[in-house]
């Protein structure tokens, strides 16, 4: 399972435009590249479903909030609190994405993608706002991946949303199948 969390370094008391803009542009990314979302310290009660039917009623984005709505009916939307001593085991190894990696922590999204294709899950936290992720979640991460192989690029939150599932899920399928003579050929995995 790989998942994608947003991490609310806004308001977490408050609910802002900008919560809705990412989540709503986060949820068809995640359906068209197999993530789960889930979202952390976001000030919603309520089962998924209901609040992916609070969402979808107030956004144009991913036709209407379709695809999160989608997506809760699958169970692969998840509400989450703050953490106050890690993240829930079954979302697996957690991942914070950052341009500076910790040397000793860091990963790459093609080890991701190869592990994730043996059946090892994936949590990768994106942080929302001006200050990114805090840091209490860089010692609790496992892994810390720079989706830009190193180059330490700032990317703008909306653009990683859509990066790092693009390049996790490409590579997982360039992992998959080799090209040769236009015709797909299977790997020996």
């Amino acid at each position: 399972m790989l998942t994608l969390a947003l991490y609310n370094s806004y308001d977490p008391k408050k609910l802002h435009e900008a919560h809705l803009r990412a989540i709503a542009r986060a949820a068809p990314v995640c359906k068209a590249f197999n993530f789960h979302l889930a979202l952390i310290g976001f000030p919603f009660e309520g089962r998924p479903l209901d609040v992916a039917g609070e969402i979808a009623g107030s956004t144009t984005i991913g036709e209407g909030g379709r695809y999160l709505i989608e997506l809760a009916e699958g169970n692969r939307f998840h509400l989450l609190e703050f953490p106050r001593k890690g993240y829930p085991a079954q979302f697996g190894h957690v991942v914070a994405t950052t341009r500076k990696p910790d040397e000793r922590k860091a990963i790459h999204a093609a080890e991701i993608a190869r592990r994730a294709l043996g059946g090892e899950s994936f949590f990768l936290i994106v942080g929302l706002g001006r200050h990114g992720l805090p840091k209490e979640t860089f010692k609790l991460a496992e892994y810390h991946l720079d989706i830009t192989d190193g180059k330490g690029i700032s990317l703008e939150t909306c653009t990683a949303i859509g990066a790092i599932p693009a390049k996790i899920s490409t590579l997982m399928e360039a992992l998959k199948w080799d090209l040769k003579d236009g015709r797909k050929m299977r790997h020996g995995f």
